[in-house]
Protein backbone atom coordinates (compact mmCIF):
# COMPACT_ATOMS: atom_id res chain seq x y z
CA UNK A 1 0.00 0.00 0.00
CA UNK A 2 1.11 4.05 -0.92
CA UNK A 3 1.82 6.22 1.86
CA UNK A 4 -1.01 7.68 3.77
CA UNK A 5 -2.32 11.03 3.04
CA UNK A 6 -4.34 12.88 5.88
CA UNK A 7 -8.31 13.19 5.99
CA UNK A 8 -8.01 16.03 8.99
CA UNK A 9 -10.68 19.27 7.62
CA UNK A 10 -12.42 16.51 4.93
CA UNK A 11 -16.13 16.80 4.59
CA UNK A 12 -17.40 13.98 4.03
CA UNK A 13 -21.22 12.36 3.44
CA UNK A 14 -22.07 8.56 4.52
CA UNK A 15 -25.56 7.41 3.20
CA UNK A 16 -27.23 5.13 5.38
CA UNK A 17 -25.17 6.25 8.21
CA UNK A 18 -27.40 5.16 11.20
CA UNK A 19 -26.26 1.96 11.67
CA UNK A 20 -23.70 -1.01 10.41
CA UNK A 21 -21.22 -0.15 7.82
CA UNK A 22 -22.32 3.21 7.30
CA UNK A 23 -22.01 3.72 11.44
CA UNK A 24 -18.61 2.12 11.46
CA UNK A 25 -17.26 4.33 8.49
CA UNK A 26 -18.55 7.31 10.15
CA UNK A 27 -16.73 7.02 13.15
CA UNK A 28 -13.71 6.08 11.54
CA UNK A 29 -13.73 9.29 9.38
CA UNK A 30 -14.67 11.30 12.79
CA UNK A 31 -11.94 10.06 14.44
CA UNK A 32 -9.66 10.72 11.63
CA UNK A 33 -10.34 14.41 11.69
CA UNK A 34 -13.11 14.50 9.15
CA UNK A 35 -16.15 16.84 9.12
CA UNK A 36 -19.04 14.11 8.71
CA UNK A 37 -22.51 14.53 7.13
CA UNK A 38 -24.54 11.36 8.38
CA UNK A 39 -27.33 11.17 5.84
CA UNK A 40 -30.59 8.55 6.81
CA UNK A 41 -34.13 8.22 5.97
CA UNK A 42 -35.41 10.31 8.69
CA UNK A 43 -33.03 12.40 11.17
CA UNK A 44 -34.02 10.41 14.18
CA UNK A 45 -32.22 7.54 12.77
CA UNK A 46 -28.66 9.58 13.09
CA UNK A 47 -29.34 11.29 16.92
CA UNK A 48 -27.16 8.48 18.86
CA UNK A 49 -24.79 8.71 16.24
CA UNK A 50 -24.64 12.41 15.91
CA UNK A 51 -24.13 12.40 19.58
CA UNK A 52 -21.75 10.12 19.97
CA UNK A 53 -19.61 11.56 17.51
CA UNK A 54 -20.09 15.22 18.77
CA UNK A 55 -18.84 13.71 22.06
CA UNK A 56 -15.94 13.08 20.25
CA UNK A 57 -14.73 16.33 18.80
CA UNK A 58 -16.03 15.66 15.46
CA UNK A 59 -17.78 18.11 13.41
CA UNK A 60 -21.04 15.92 12.60
CA UNK A 61 -24.37 16.80 11.10
CA UNK A 62 -27.69 15.43 9.85
CA UNK A 63 -29.02 15.22 6.66
CA UNK A 64 -32.22 12.85 5.46
CA UNK A 65 -33.52 11.75 2.17
CA UNK A 66 -35.75 8.96 0.84
CA UNK A 67 -33.10 7.31 -1.69
CA UNK A 68 -35.48 5.66 -3.71
CA UNK A 69 -37.14 9.37 -4.63
CA UNK A 70 -34.89 10.64 -7.17
CA UNK A 71 -36.12 14.36 -7.39
CA UNK A 72 -35.27 13.63 -3.23
CA UNK A 73 -31.85 12.98 -4.04
CA UNK A 74 -31.48 15.83 -6.32
CA UNK A 75 -32.88 17.98 -3.49
CA UNK A 76 -30.47 16.04 -1.01
CA UNK A 77 -27.56 17.54 -3.02
CA UNK A 78 -28.69 20.64 -3.58
CA UNK A 79 -29.09 20.77 0.41
CA UNK A 80 -25.78 20.17 1.28
CA UNK A 81 -24.09 22.64 -1.59
CA UNK A 82 -26.43 25.20 -0.29
CA UNK A 83 -25.32 24.22 3.58
CA UNK A 84 -21.51 22.84 3.17
CA UNK A 85 -20.85 24.51 0.00
CA UNK A 86 -18.89 21.17 -1.06
CA UNK A 87 -17.96 17.68 0.09
CA UNK A 88 -14.75 16.13 -0.01
CA UNK A 89 -15.71 12.27 0.06
CA UNK A 90 -18.33 10.46 -0.62
CA UNK A 91 -19.44 7.17 0.42
CA UNK A 92 -22.56 5.46 -1.34
CA UNK A 93 -23.32 2.98 1.46
CA UNK A 94 -27.36 3.12 1.59
CA UNK A 95 -29.21 -0.10 0.16
CA UNK A 96 -31.67 -2.37 0.64
CA UNK A 97 -32.16 -6.41 0.78
CA UNK A 98 -34.98 -7.53 -0.82
CA UNK A 99 -36.57 -10.76 0.35
CA UNK A 100 -34.92 -14.04 -0.05
CA UNK A 101 -36.84 -16.04 -3.23
CA UNK A 102 -36.60 -20.00 -2.25
CA UNK A 103 -38.19 -20.05 -5.77
CA UNK A 104 -35.16 -19.07 -8.27
CA UNK A 105 -37.64 -18.69 -10.97
CA UNK A 106 -39.72 -16.14 -9.36
CA UNK A 107 -39.10 -12.30 -10.95
CA UNK A 108 -41.07 -9.39 -9.08
CA UNK A 109 -40.77 -6.72 -11.26
CA UNK A 110 -41.48 -4.51 -8.54
CA UNK A 111 -38.19 -5.38 -6.34
CA UNK A 112 -36.08 -5.01 -9.57
CA UNK A 113 -37.58 -1.50 -9.79
CA UNK A 114 -36.67 -0.66 -6.06
CA UNK A 115 -33.67 -2.03 -5.79
CA UNK A 116 -32.16 -0.32 -9.17
CA UNK A 117 -33.39 2.92 -7.46
CA UNK A 118 -31.72 2.58 -4.37
CA UNK A 119 -28.85 1.14 -5.05
CA UNK A 120 -27.80 1.98 -8.40
CA UNK A 121 -29.34 5.38 -9.30
CA UNK A 122 -29.12 6.80 -6.32
CA UNK A 123 -25.13 6.71 -5.83
CA UNK A 124 -24.82 7.12 -9.61
CA UNK A 125 -27.00 10.09 -9.02
CA UNK A 126 -24.99 11.62 -6.16
CA UNK A 127 -21.95 10.72 -8.31
CA UNK A 128 -22.95 12.90 -11.49
CA UNK A 129 -23.61 15.11 -9.45
CA UNK A 130 -20.52 15.94 -6.96
CA UNK A 131 -18.09 14.87 -9.89
CA UNK A 132 -17.92 18.30 -11.88
CA UNK A 133 -17.00 19.94 -8.47
CA UNK A 134 -14.73 17.46 -7.47
CA UNK A 135 -12.89 17.67 -10.45
CA UNK A 136 -12.61 21.78 -10.47
CA UNK A 137 -11.04 21.35 -7.24
CA UNK A 138 -8.62 18.46 -8.11
CA UNK A 139 -9.94 16.60 -5.22
CA UNK A 140 -12.42 13.85 -4.37
CA UNK A 141 -13.07 10.59 -3.20
CA UNK A 142 -15.85 8.87 -3.67
CA UNK A 143 -16.38 4.96 -2.43
CA UNK A 144 -19.47 2.76 -3.74
CA UNK A 145 -20.16 0.27 -1.10
CA UNK A 146 -20.62 -3.03 -3.14
CA UNK A 147 -21.16 -6.68 -2.84
CA UNK A 148 -19.33 -9.96 -3.24
CA UNK A 149 -22.50 -11.96 -3.73
CA UNK A 150 -22.57 -14.52 -6.74
CA UNK A 151 -24.34 -18.03 -7.22
CA UNK A 152 -27.61 -16.83 -5.51
CA UNK A 153 -30.25 -15.93 -7.59
CA UNK A 154 -32.38 -16.21 -4.85
CA UNK A 155 -31.22 -12.51 -4.71
CA UNK A 156 -31.12 -11.68 -8.23
CA UNK A 157 -32.21 -8.17 -7.24
CA UNK A 158 -30.17 -7.24 -5.09
CA UNK A 159 -26.78 -8.68 -6.74
CA UNK A 160 -28.36 -7.23 -10.19
CA UNK A 161 -28.21 -3.58 -8.92
CA UNK A 162 -24.65 -3.84 -7.20
CA UNK A 163 -23.79 -5.36 -10.51
CA UNK A 164 -25.35 -2.51 -12.32
CA UNK A 165 -23.21 0.33 -9.89
CA UNK A 166 -19.82 -1.74 -10.28
CA UNK A 167 -20.17 -1.47 -14.55
CA UNK A 168 -20.66 2.32 -13.81
CA UNK A 169 -17.34 2.58 -11.24
CA UNK A 170 -15.36 0.81 -14.43
CA UNK A 171 -16.52 2.69 -17.15
CA UNK A 172 -16.23 6.57 -15.68
CA UNK A 173 -12.91 5.40 -13.57
CA UNK A 174 -10.88 6.02 -16.49
CA UNK A 175 -12.65 9.41 -17.40
CA UNK A 176 -11.48 10.60 -13.78
CA UNK A 177 -7.43 9.91 -14.62
CA UNK A 178 -5.44 13.31 -13.93
CA UNK A 179 -8.38 14.90 -12.49
CA UNK A 180 -7.16 14.38 -8.85
CA UNK A 181 -10.66 12.67 -7.77
CA UNK A 182 -10.82 8.34 -7.41
CA UNK A 183 -14.16 6.32 -7.57
CA UNK A 184 -13.31 3.24 -5.79
CA UNK A 185 -15.86 0.01 -4.66
CA UNK A 186 -15.50 -1.49 -1.25
CA UNK A 187 -17.04 -5.08 -0.89
CA UNK A 188 -17.40 -5.40 2.74
CA UNK A 189 -17.62 -8.79 3.04
CA UNK A 190 -20.50 -10.62 4.71
CA UNK A 191 -21.42 -8.93 7.92
CA UNK A 192 -23.28 -9.40 10.62
CA UNK A 193 -25.62 -6.22 10.22
CA UNK A 194 -29.86 -6.01 9.47
CA UNK A 195 -28.64 -6.29 6.00
CA UNK A 196 -26.06 -9.33 6.34
CA UNK A 197 -28.17 -11.11 9.37
CA UNK A 198 -26.74 -12.62 12.56
CA UNK A 199 -25.53 -15.81 10.65
CA UNK A 200 -22.41 -13.54 8.58
CA UNK A 201 -19.03 -14.90 9.75
CA UNK A 202 -17.71 -11.23 10.00
CA UNK A 203 -18.47 -8.73 12.83
CA UNK A 204 -19.37 -5.13 11.19
CA UNK A 205 -16.50 -3.37 12.94
CA UNK A 206 -14.19 -5.97 10.47
CA UNK A 207 -14.95 -3.46 7.75
CA UNK A 208 -12.89 -0.38 9.40
CA UNK A 209 -9.50 -0.53 8.20
CA UNK A 210 -10.80 -1.81 5.03
CA UNK A 211 -13.22 0.40 4.10
CA UNK A 212 -10.80 3.76 3.99
CA UNK A 213 -8.23 2.81 2.15
CA UNK A 214 -9.41 3.97 -1.42
CA UNK A 215 -9.59 7.40 0.05
CA UNK A 216 -6.50 7.28 2.08
CA UNK A 217 -4.01 6.51 -0.13
CA UNK A 218 -1.53 9.29 -1.97
CA UNK A 219 -1.70 7.58 -5.43
CA UNK A 220 -4.71 8.11 -7.79
CA UNK A 221 -5.90 4.47 -7.92
CA UNK A 222 -9.03 4.14 -9.44
CA UNK A 223 -11.66 2.16 -10.95
CA UNK A 224 -10.33 -0.79 -8.67
CA UNK A 225 -12.15 -3.64 -6.24
CA UNK A 226 -11.11 -3.44 -2.77
CA UNK A 227 -12.15 -6.49 -0.86
CA UNK A 228 -12.20 -4.87 3.19
CA UNK A 229 -11.23 -8.15 4.95
CA UNK A 230 -8.30 -8.37 3.59
CA UNK A 231 -6.79 -5.45 5.71
CA UNK A 232 -7.89 -6.92 9.16
CA UNK A 233 -5.63 -5.98 11.54
CA UNK A 234 -3.31 -3.85 9.25
CA UNK A 235 -2.67 0.12 9.70
CA UNK A 236 -4.08 2.19 7.42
Amino acid sequence: MTSKQSLKGKTALITGASRGIGQQIALELGRRGCRVILHSRTLSHTENLLSELQQMGTQAYQIDAELSDTVAVQSLYQRIIDIWGHIDILYNNAAIMTPYHSDIFITNAEEYLLSFKVNTIAPITLCNLFLPDMIKRNYGRIVNITSGIKDQPQLMAYAASKAALDKYVYDMAPHLKGTGVTMNLVDPGWLRTDLGGPNAPNAVESVIPGAIVPIVQSDDTCGKWFSAQEYIGQVV
